[in-house]
């Protein structure tokens, strides 16, 4: 491609047919959004699906949390450690394979989380109401088919 065919029409061209960025723009937003809701329980949205991941009926290892949110482990790792230093996670070697390790809420984690469940249900109810009846179980739809 010439400097010649890059004009500011395929600039517009991008911005209005790109799925990647209207997914990015999207995301922020509603990142950004869900950030603002949550910041009474001091949680982000994040660390809030961070935390959701964690309540199962037996830790999970890291692997398997780092695939659920679609994260390379060492952004996971960097993502628990506030979470770890304010007690709401527990990270221990997995008594099956000791390089393994399993992530667990603590107790603090799941009272946070509880806080939280309510302000992150009002929020999402709220992001439902933008879309016509059953869009946004569309949107999901289409976007899980893409993730």
């Amino acid at each position: 491609m010439t400097s010649s065919t890059l004009d500011f029409a395929t600039t517009l061209h991008v911005r209005d047919h790109c799925l990647c960025l209207a997914a990015q723009r999207a995301a922020r937003a509603l990142a950004r959004r869900f950030d603002i809701a949550l910041r009474p329980v001091g949680l982000t949205n994040g660390q809030f699906s961070l935390l959701m991941s964690l309540n199962r009926p037996e830790p999970p290892t890291l692997g398997s949390v780092a695939s659920l949110l679609a994260m390379d482990r060492t952004t996971l790792t960097a993502a628990l450690k506030p979470l770890e230093r304010e007690g709401l996670v527990a990270t221990t070697a997995d008594p099956k394979d000791r390089r393994s390790r399993l992530l667990q809420l603590t107790d603090a984690g799941r009272q946070r989380l509880g806080a939280a469940l309510p302000i992150w249900r009002e929020t999402h109810r709220l992001v439902d109401e933008a879309f016509e009846p059953d869009e946004g179980k569309a949107l999901r739809q289409s976007l899980n088919k893409i993730g």
